[in-house]
């Protein structure tokens, strides 16, 4: 049966049917459902020294690009390095990251200096653009003294002299500590441990060629585009699992950082922090020496806790912080006390060393220029200068209250008292006084105060001239105003 029904088939109209029916099953059957879009690619920007700032920067952007289901982060990097702390917490967040992290020193030009190379050696994927490089990685002298003292030949306890200072002990701790670290991050991702040590040692550092060459780097990309598609198909290792990257097509997302990074990546410069301190403590001085201005106090204590803040993030030699606050106190005692400029000179003096020994660190970016100090401490000086000058005028102008403001003023007899010739009754500012004067008086003459004693004002009769020179007795409301204290004798 099956081959009669082949061979009707065969006939040209039959077969015809046959091929339709053969169609309609085929477009009946379900299709294939569309492949699932690539994970996006989270590019997030490393840029300057590293600080607070951009360390909190990366790691929140690394959790955001977690919980955003990516499936690599690339930080790009063009850093000169930074501060120790800050980059431990960017390779702590690194080593702990589900999502492959793909270091990339981007663009041509850029490097990856320093603390750059340790990020560089924790990272899954190291990716270096071409005219770039890395390296340089000599952790830095801390205090006073430079960086030179981190490039002094390494000296073991065994030939070290035996009065050697304790800088040569702290040297050393930072240098071994430093290979070791860089050492392990190298064993981890399967690096060239031994170039890493000597970056570190010699502070020695390679083109983005060299790099590659020398198993530092993992590969060479011009851009973004090229290493997305290099990494196409690439399995990684992230916390423990194997993961295959799907990049050739995947959406990218630039992360930039928000107004939040914006401002502590400005409040944290260390000349800023200065500056904010500086403005902090001149506010709250103008608000306690002139209760009721409410602004300088509010501003000062703004701009004071702002500097605290900042200060609390930033590597800070507590002796540096302590000659400050020395200045500045030494500066508001001047104000107040008689020391003819000691106070204020030796509160400059303080000031100025303070601010050179406030960040306990070399590392580029972080310290404060010396024109800025200059600056500082010359306006602290031309401060001191304008309030010693006002004080000085404020000496040398009449008394305009208390007692002693009624000395040389001009008055008129009223009547004499119970038929005294030197005693009597006078018109003073528009005031009643009792008077006694050393000549007889009259009523109606014209005198001049010349002590006071209580309710008692001792006068004198003025003369002609002085009599001509004072002008009509004025009322008592304009007398203060047009008969003053002067210099004219009494």
């Amino acid at each position: 049966m099956l081959l009669r029904w082949l061979a009707a088939a065969s006939r040209p109209g039959l077969a015809a049917v046959f091929a339709t029916v053969l169609a309609a099953i085929a477009f009946a059957a379900p299709a294939a459902p569309p492949a699932a879009p690539a994970a996006p690619v989270v590019v997030i920007p490393l840029k300057g020294a590293v600080g607070p700032a951009s360390a909190s920067f990366i790691v929140r952007g690394m959790a955001h690009a977690r919980d955003g289901g990516a499936q690599l982060i690339v930080l790009e990097m063009d850093t000169p390095g930074g501060l120790d702390l800050s980059m431990r917490e960017i390779i702590q967040a690194i080593l702990a990251s589900p999502v492959p992290v793909a270091g990339y020193v981007y663009p041509g030009g850029a490097r990856a200096a320093s603390a750059g190379t340790y990020i560089l050696y924790a990272s899954h994927i190291a990716a270096m653009a071409p005219g770039t490089n890395l390296g340089a990685a000599s952790p830095v002298q801390i205090g006073i003294g430079g960086p030179g003292g981190a490039q002094k030949p390494e000296a073991t306890p065994a030939s070290a002299p035996a009065g050697a200072p304790p800088q040569d002990t702290m040297e050393r701790k930072q240098m071994h500590d430093a290979s070791a670290y860089i050492r392990g991050l190298a064993q981890l991702r399967g690096r060239n441990a031994e170039w890493g040590e000597r970056a570190v040692r010699e502070a020695v550092s390679l083109s983005a060629s060299e790099a590659v060459a020398q198993r530092v780097a993992d590969l060479l990309a011009p851009d973004l585009p090229a290493l997305l598609r290099v990494l196409d198909g690439r399995r990684v290792q992230a916390a423990g699992v194997e993961r295959v990257l799907h990049t050739a097509q995947a959406p990218v997302q630039m992360l930039e950082p928000d107004w939040r990074s914006r401002f502590l990546a400005v409040i944290t410069e260390p000349s800023v922090a200065l500056i904010l301190m500086m403005i902090g403590i001149y506010g709250l001085i103008f608000e306690f020496s002139t209760p009721g201005m409410v602004l300088p106090g509010v501003a000062g204590a703004i701009c004071l806790l702002l500097a605290l803040f900042a200060l609390q993030m930033l590597p800070v030699s507590y002796a540096g912080l302590g000659l400050i606050a020395l200045g500045v106190g030494c500066m508001v005692a001047e104000l107040f006390l008689p020391t003819f400029g000691a106070l204020g000179v030796g509160g400059i003096i303080a000031f100025v060393f303070g601010a050179v020994m406030l960040i306990d660190t070399d590392v580029p970016g972080f310290g404060i220029p010396l024109w800025l100090i200059g600056a500082l401490a010359l306006a602290s000086a031309a401060f001191l200068l304008a309030v010693w000058t006002l004080l000085w005028r404020a000496r040398r102008l009449p008394t305009v209250s208390g007692g002693d403001a009624m000395l040389g003023l001009p008055g008129v007899m009223l009547e004499l008292r119970d038929g005294a010739r030197q005693d009597g009754w006078a018109e003073v500012r528009g005031e009643r006084w009792r008077v006694h004067g050393a000549l007889p008086l009259a009523p109606g003459q014209r005198v001049r105060v010349i002590g006071r004693h209580g309710l008692l004002l001792e006068v004198r009769a003025l003369d002609a001239a002085e009599d001509a020179a004072e002008g009509p007795v004025q009322d008592a409301a304009n007398a203060p105003a047009a008969i003053h204290p002067s210099t004219r004798g009494a």
